[in-house]
């Protein structure tokens, strides 16, 4: 393992070998969260840096806010597998990975003070080092839906995007009224099928209310509407993700 100068001012440099070239010259333009999901910080950093684990992250931050870096961000870090997101299916050629560090589901604990003051710091580093626009900070969850759920819905978007990052509305109040779920079909699962996938989301169009499209919903919900994550679109998942295309500066 080859030791390098940090990108990030004051990150600790714990090298990790399992990183390569940026296919085809790419750059990133994504920044994807992941949580750690081990008992241990230490543990996780230590898995991170083992050549039989073939994962790797371009940052580690610690409950403390501690920032370890693994990788260079020039490198391609192995964090998202496999993956896709607005029609690119190598995220790890166009992303920096930042792992977090907490245990995960089932308990998900919640994210100290420190350790999110830190996340934004760092997200708001490499957002302005890389010129990475807010709608393209995203969850683990949101470019691998139904195989991953991390950061999880105790992870406060919200708050992030008061700090200047990601790309966010609030969402709407969930009532009564017609929603769609596993089984229906027709044009109005086509069109939330299309929407879904205008915003970045890997779903096929068919019209149908397949598994994959509600793990997609469960997906969305887990970033954008955090209260209830259940894969039904209700008027509450449909309006915040019609509010969230309507504010994408394409359709501005």
């Amino acid at each position: 393992m080859t030791c390098f100068s940090a990108d990030f001012p004051g990150a600790t440099v714990v090298p990790s070998p399992n990183h390569g070239e940026r296919v085809d010259g790419a750059v990133p333009d994504m920044i994807i969260l992941h949580y750690t999901g081990m008992p241990t910080e230490d543990g996780a950093l230590s898995w991170l840096c083992n050549p039989e684990s073939q994962v790797s992250s371009h940052y580690l931050v610690r409950e403390n806010g501690e920032v370890v870096q693994m990788v260079p961000e020039a490198r391609r870090a192995w964090h998202a597998g496999k993956s896709f997101w607005a029609g690119v299916t190598d995220t790890n050629s166009r992303s920096i990975g930042i792992e977090i560090a907490n245990a995960g589901h089932p308990l998900l604990p919640p994210y100290p003070e420190k350790q999110l003051e830190a996340v934004a710091q760092l997200c708001r580093y490499c957002a302005d080092r890389w010129q990475i626009p807010p709608e393209r900070v995203l969850a683990h969850s949101d470019v691998a839906p139904v195989r991953k759920v991390d950061p999880g819905e105790h992870f406060p978007w919200g708050w992030l995007a008061q700090q200047g990052i990601g790309h966010w509305v609030d969402p709407a109040p969930i009532m009564g009224g017609r929603f769609f779920q596993k089984g229906d079909r027709g044009q109005p699962i086509e069109a939330l099928q299309s929407m879904l996938s205008l915003y970045g989301y890997p779903v096929e169009i068919t019209g149908e209310f397949d598994p994959a499209t509600e793990g997609v919903v469960k997906s969305f919900q887990l970033h954008f509407r955090q209260e209830r994550v259940d894969g039904v679109a209700d008027f509450s998942t449909i309006d915040t993700l019609h509010r969230l295309l309507a504010a994408l500066p394409r359709f501005a």
